[in-house]
Formats: structure tokens, sequence, C-alpha cells
């Protein structure tokens, strides 16, 4: 199953990962897919993401390169990639001087081309 999330190259839902496991010829059943997803992501070897306004959640393998953000199409759904980390160069202003930082998630919401091509929804 793993290896499923690792070759789709984007973010999968567990049903996505049901559906391919199956294909496969490996029938599963989708509480078997969570049940596994979630150990995955107990263990660091997958981490979850969740989309504004969507029960579902998302999942990607995890590693050396998983610092990852994600813009979403508003449109279709559509996970996209961000090629960097818009917030490398950011140096919060905290009335809490002693606070530190150890990690963030940002998600940024639009229209993916081909949804702005039509007008957005």
């Amino acid at each position: 199953m793993f290896d499923i999330l690792a070759d789709a190259g984007k973010p999968m839902s567990a049903i996505e990962i049901c559906s391919r496991t199956e294909a496969a010829g490996q029938p599963v059943w989708l509480s078997t897919v969570y049940r596994i997803l979630e150990t995955f992501v107990r263990e660091r070897v997958a981490e979850k993401l969740t989309v504004m306004d969507s029960d579902m959640a998302f999942y990607a393998p995890a590693g050396p390169d998983s610092h990852r953000h994600y813009a979403v199409c508003i449109g279709c759904r559509k996970i996209i990639s961000m090629e960097n980390c818009p917030m490398d160069m950011f140096l919060p202003q905290l009335r809490d001087e002693g606070f530190r930082v150890t990690g963030h998630n940002l998600e940024v919401y639009g229209y993916c081309g081909q949804c702005n091509e039509h007008g957005g929804i």
C-alpha cells in the first residue's frame, strides 16, 4: 500500500488508495486502509493533510524532503505541490519572546490553470 502512495506523485485520499489497491488485485476494506495510513502517520513515514472546508484527509509519503506546502483549487479540489516553502524567510513577531517555533502549516487556495481558464466556479 505504501508503494501506491509513494508512486502517486501527489497526496491521495484513503478512497483513492483503496481503489488502486483493489485495481492491483488486492481486495481490501476501506477501514483497513485508514488504519494502515494512520499507522504510517504515527510512524512518520507518511503525512496527513487536511483541506479547508473538507472532511477528507489526504496522505503523502514523508521523508527528508517531505516538508511541503500545497495550493488547493477551490474549483475542482486539485492539490498542487509548491516548489518552495514561503515560510523560510518568515520571522514571526510574537509578544512571547521565549516562544520557539518548531513547525508550521500553510495552505494556499485559488483556482488551478484549468479552472481559471473557465472563469473559476
